[in-house]
C-alpha cells in the first residue's frame, strides 16, 4: 500500500532502526516504545490486520512469532511479551499487521 508507514519504513521510504530482517518479515524498534525494549515484528506483505487473514496467511503468523522468538533470543531477553493489535477499538494505530515484541524490564 503507497500510504502504509510500515511498508515505506519496509521500502526504505521512512527510515526506521531495523534490527533484524529477512526476505517475509522486518523487525523494527517501535517509535513510541511501551517497554525498554519494544520492537514490531512486520510481515513484508501487506494485510491490514488479523482480521483480514486468509486461510493463505497461515504461515506468516508462524513466522511473526517464530521471528520474534529469534529476536528475543538474539537480544538475550529471558521473558517478554507478544501482543497482537487487531483493529481500532483493539489498539490497532497502525493498518499493518504486526506483532509487538515487549521485554527488558527489570525487578
Amino acid at each position: 500500500m503507497k500510504d502504509c508507514l510500515f511498508c515505506k519504513i519496509i521500502n526504505k521510504e521512512i527510515l526506521a532502526e531495523i534490527v533484524y530482517e529477512n526476505n517475509d518479515i522486518a523487525v523494527f524498534k517501535d517509535a513510541h516504545p511501551s517497554a525498554p525494549i519494544h520492537y514490531l515484528v512486520v510481515p513484508k506483505e501487506h494485510i491490514q490486520s488479523i482480521m483480514h487473514l486468509e486461510s493463505n496467511h497461515q504461515e506468516i503468523i508462524s513466522k511473526l512469532i517464530f521471528t520474534a522468538k529469534k529476536v528475543a533470543e538474539e537480544t538475550g531477553l529471558k521473558g517478554y511479551k507478544l501482543i497482537f493489535n487487531v483493529g481500532r477499538e483493539g489498539g490497532q494505530v497502525v493498518d499493518h499487521l504486526h506483532l509487538h515484541l515487549l521485554g527488558g524490564w527489570t525487578k
